[in-house]
């Protein structure tokens, strides 16, 4: 065989980086590559999961986009897997198939009342101010008093964009029905809770650091919290990370708001350790109206046990930041549990007898879970792309493996696919939008309005 006829199913950093890998590595056999994405703009969690406060870690997008702008990956926007396009018609225009979709759902937190109206998942939230297109445009932010569960950059994020004055958000690519009701928001006080120990939490120093310096806003911490045993000693004293962790909190600790007093802010972000979520209270109409939570203290193991004390914070608004969760795809083996695709280093498995599955690999979260940071990302995606080159023997043998088939069964199926001309169109307008603001981007939101203007209609 002389050349790999190659799809991917995500066109987010997971996909882009394994489809740049491939075409750099040493290979006997040329390559041809197609990127099929569901959305109408490519780059996913970057472009969708990252707030709009973080321009830096958007500059990531700058890497994807030089990949992409080289012209030798193509890709197929707005085209769904399992509705427009089957693991079945893979199978007869290409030789293998990489899933790099990813991981989007929030984890679950199994509690009782987490079901409660006023009780959301981060991811959601996440999603729509964000501006994907696939979430509805508005966002009930009602409460004064709001919740966040888990000790991530995510549940940081949420916590960021709640606590923040929304007119600091406008130098961003915030999208206007975003900024609107963030602008309205009646929110002033937001409550961070972790299970374990500020020695131990996951977010990383520049994330927690940049909390300190929003305009107008308190951090409050609680003194305590900050009795160390030996375990939080000794990772903050081998730990860079943890180190200057420590350093911020302790910073904060000297500040007005430290312990709930009274500070100069009119908004206060609070930072609860040792505290494990047990209950989410309700009101006569089935709303959120407190988080019951049990105090735990360190077991000497690096975990947590309870200390049978149990505390209640009164709030209108919970948000679940305990991490993403992969959703399974049609015809492609998955496992329930962890919310992966069962694999092997990439090679995807059959539940029952762990055999590999020809022609079918995975990579980025969907492959490993989602953890880790976008950088991860590029080692997870080489060792999947060496499996991919030394498993050509066991690839698929497709119908009609021509350049022409995939634009053609797309177009026999009435599929408003996007490409890559068509990306340009629809970056250098929200460019535009942005410009006349004085801002370096306007999103567009609605998904028929992306699509007719990447496709010049």
């Amino acid at each position: 065989m002389t050349k790999l006829r190659l799809a991917i199913v995500g066109a987010g950093p997971a996909g882009i980086y394994a489809a740049d890998i491939l075409l750099k590595e040493q290979r006997p056999f040329d390559v041809s590559i197609d990127l099929f994405e569901h959305l109408p703009a490519p780059y996913g969690l970057v472009r969708y999961g990252v707030a709009p406060d973080h321009p830096r870690i958007k500059g990531v997008i700058t890497a994807l986009r030089e990949v992409l702008d080289r012209g030798d990956i193509r890709i197929f926007g707005n085209v769904r897997y399992g509705v427009d396009i089957t693991l079945e018609d893979l199978k007869k225009h290409y030789n293998a198939v990489i899933f790099a979709t990813g991981a989007i759902r929030d984890a679950d937190l199994d509690i009782p009342g987490i079901d409660a109206e006023g009780s959301y998942g981060a991811a959601d939230f996440v999603s729509w101010f964000d501006g994907h297109p696939d979430v509805p445009r508005t966002w009930p932010l009602e409460a004064a008093s709001v919740a966040v569960v888990g000790v991530g950059n995510v549940a940081l994020d949420v916590s960021r964009i709640l606590a923040k004055h929304a007119i600091d958000l406008l130098p961003t690519e915030v999208p206007g029905n975003v900024y609107e009701i963030l602008e309205a928001s009646p929110v002033t006080d937001v409550h961070v809770f972790g299970r374990r120990g500020p020695a131990q939490v996951k977010f990383t120093p520049l994330e927690l650091r940049e909390l300190g310096e929003l305009r107008d806003v308190d951090m409050v911490v609680y003194d305590e919290d900050f009795d160390y045993d030996e375990a939080s000693l000794a990772a903050i004293a081998s730990n860079k990370q943890v180190k200057v962790i420590d350093r911020v909190l302790q910073e904060w600790r000297t500040r007005p708001a430290a312990n709930g007093a009274a500070g100069p802010a009119s908004r206060r972000l609070h930072l609860h350790f040792w505290a494990k979520p047990v209950e989410v209270t309700t009101d006569a109409a089935g709303r959120v109206a407190s988080l019951v939570y049990e105090r735990t203290r360190p077991d000497g193991q690096g975990g947590v046990v309870g200390t049978g004390e149990l505390r209640e914070v009164p709030i209108g608004q919970l948000y679940r930041a305990v991490g993403y969760f992969g959703s399974p795809l049609p015809g492609v083996p998955f496992d329930d549990r962890h919310g992966v695709i069962p694999n092997h280093e990439g090679q995807v498995l059959e539940p029952d007898s762990n055999e590999i599955v020809p022609g079918v690999y995975a990579t980025g979260w969907i492959k490993r879970g989602p953890v880790g940071l976008i950088g991860h990302t590029k080692s997870d995606a080489m060792e999947t792309v060496r499996h991919l080159v030394g498993d050509q023997a066991s690839w698929w043998q497709p119908e009609d493996p021509s350049e022409e088939a995939i634009p053609a069964l797309l177009a026999e199926r009435g599929v408003r696919w996007t490409d890559l001309e068509g990306w340009h169109r629809l970056d250098e307008h929200e460019i535009a939008l942005g410009a006349a603001h004085e801002r370096a981007r306007i999103k567009v939101v609605p998904r028929d309005e992306m699509i007719s203007i990447s496709r010049g209609e």
